[in-house]
């Protein structure tokens, strides 16, 4: 897969008092525009044209713009975000991507989040969490079948969203932290499996042939570098205080 776009959303000064259940310490405003600012220019330099648009007031968690939407070549459909806090950010998106693609939306009583859908090429992988429900999920599995791709409905378990623990590498491999290894619909993949205590960095992106992965995973960053892509570090502490990783801060397409 190759992108070409990616919408972003700049944090707010309210960006701490977003949903999170870490336990990591007080996130720092100053730091996380420092290191929003750092991956916007990575996707830059990746070829990407990157809009990037200012922070919604009253929506602390909008920044994490990737579960308002999923966006295929044919189309682009507008999620029902699964906290009570984040509805209403998925307008603002539509209004953006209504440049790009027709939309569709997620319907109450379905509720889904785009941090629950994992891509591999037309393969999908929808995960089933506190944040997205089976009639969210069955809705959207019905459009993309629509449109000719496959689709697995899977649980996602304690994790926050299907990506926190698994992520496509491109070239039949998949990431994943060991709660995933024996989930059936991955078994037509090859399976590199995070080392205990690096769990965080299953949220790893694969962006036109490069990888950005979190820094401080020496042993991940490892089995990356064995694949022979680029690899590129970055630190997001600030994200990840905030339940937050790499896919999360953008839409890519």
């Amino acid at each position: 897969m190759s992108f070409k776009t990616a919408i972003l959303r700049m944090p707010g000064e309210d960006f701490g008092s977003g949903e999170t259940t870490s336990e990591l310490g007080n996130p720092d405003f100053n730091m996380i525009l420092s290191q929003h600012n750092e991956y916007t220019n990575i996707l830059k330099q990746l070829g990407l044209d990157v809009i990037v648009l200012d922070p919604l007031p009253g929506y602390p968690d909008a920044y994490f713009v990737e579960d308002t939407a999923v966006i295929i070549p044919e189309i682009g459909i507008i999620t029902n975000p699964g906290a009570q806090s984040r509805k209403g950010e998925e307008d603002g998106i539509e209004f953006i991507l209504m440049r790009f693609r027709d939309t569709l939306r997620i319907k109450p009583p379905g509720v889904l989040d785009g941090g629950d859908v994992l891509q591999a090429n037309n393969h999908f992988f929808i995960g089933l969490s506190e944040r997205t429900n089976r009639e969210g999920a069955d809705q959207l599995s019905d459009i993309l079948k629509r449109f000719g791709y496959i689709v697995d409905i899977v649980s996602v378990g304690d994790g926050l969203h299907l990506k926190s623990g698994v992520n496509y590498l491109g070239d039949g491999k998949m990431l994943m932290t060991y709660v995933f290894r024996d989930i059936p619909g991955f078994s037509d993949f090859e399976r590199l499996i995070i080392k205990e205590g690096e769990e965080y960095a299953a949220n790893t992106l694969l962006i036109n042939g490069t990888f950005i992965t979190p820094a401080g995973f020496p042993d991940t960053h490892k089995q990356l570098a064995a694949l022979d892509k680029p690899v590129i570090t970055l630190n997001v502490s600030e994200v990840r205080k905030m339940d937050g990783g790499l896919t999360c801060m953008s839409l890519r397409f």
